[in-house]
């Protein structure tokens, strides 16, 4: 199943998008898709109103479409997760995963506008596989545990402000990481049912039409089931929460490309969870 949020910032309504194009209504299944809807059997309840044909169907033409999660609890991100991008940016590839935070406020549409910070002449793009949990992940066993905690998947935009990461971070990438609006994410959130491996997806990006990056899931230092399960070994996951899985190479910070400037267009692509593209504006 797919599912997205529709309507203005912070009244977006849940609607659930059909393999034949319609949209349906879920608003009388819940008020929102979050972290209570999702740990809570939502999704199941889902699949059995579209079964007996229980939710109106709706228009969603011409209407923003959010980010396909409500506020997430936190927001994880795991750094240097391609070997070929952690290269680009002169490091090996970690003997563990790098974990960072961003802030939950970044999260917006797949389609907002996203704002340089003010005085930032580093800021650049990040193409990658968002995963939703949707089961309460603690201590986990192994990896072969992990998949079974996912709620779905989704495209997501790791922007990035280099200077604030790297040069006057203090040691800490999150400053850099956590700008408003600095997580694009959707269009969908895709049940895994839709994704039989999240290690067989190509992810693409696009700058001005120019492309950027070009490279699949399977080339990850760290797997989405292994991640979990570190993750899962020193923090709480909770339904709703977000997990940013690394970016491959093809970004500014390897030198190879400009920083983003206002006007930019950027656009983020992966196999089956759908298309973004954001404008880039100033604060």
């Amino acid at each position: 199943m797919k599912m997205m949020r529709i309507g203005p910032p912070g009244a977006e309504r849940p609607v659930a998008l059909l393999p034949d194009g319609r949209h349906l209504d879920m608003s009388s299944l819940t008020d929102d898709i979050d972290g209570t809807f999702l740990g809570d059997g939502g999704p199941d309840r889902l699949r059995a109103a579209i079964s007996a044909d229980a939710l109106p169907e709706t228009d969603v033409r011409g209407q923003r479409v959010g980010p396909p999660i409500a506020r997430p609890g936190v927001v994880l991100c795991i750094g240097m997760n391609y070997a070929a991008h952690a290269a680009e940016s002169g490091s090996a590839a970690p003997e563990w995963p790098v974990v960072f935070y961003k802030s939950p406020h970044c999260v917006v549409g797949p389609d907002d506008e996203v704002l340089l910070p003010r005085g930032s002449h580093k800021t650049d793009w990040e193409v990658e596989l968002a995963v939703v949990i949707g089961r309460r992940a603690r201590y986990l066993d192994s990896p072969a545990d992990a998949l079974r905690h996912v709620a779905g998947y989704a495209v997501s935009n790791d922007v990035s402000e280099r200077a604030l990461q790297l040069e006057t971070s203090g040691g800490q990438w999150s400053k850099g990481k956590s700008c408003e609006t600095f997580n694009p994410l959707g269009p969908w959130l895709v049940t895994p049912d839709e994704v039989p491996s999240p290690q067989a997806l190509g992810l693409r990006s696009w700058v001005n039409g120019e492309t950027r990056q070009a490279s699949s899931t399977k080339d990850m230092v760290f797997d989405v089931a292994t991640l979990i399960h570190e993750l899962s070994q020193f923090t709480v996951l909770e339904p709703g929460d977000v997990i940013n899985t690394g970016t491959p190479e093809g970004v500014a910070l390897s030198g190879r490309f400009p920083y983003l400037e206002e006007g930019d267009v950027m656009e983020f692509e992966i196999d089956g969870l759908g298309r973004q593209r954001q404008r880039v504006g100033r604060a």
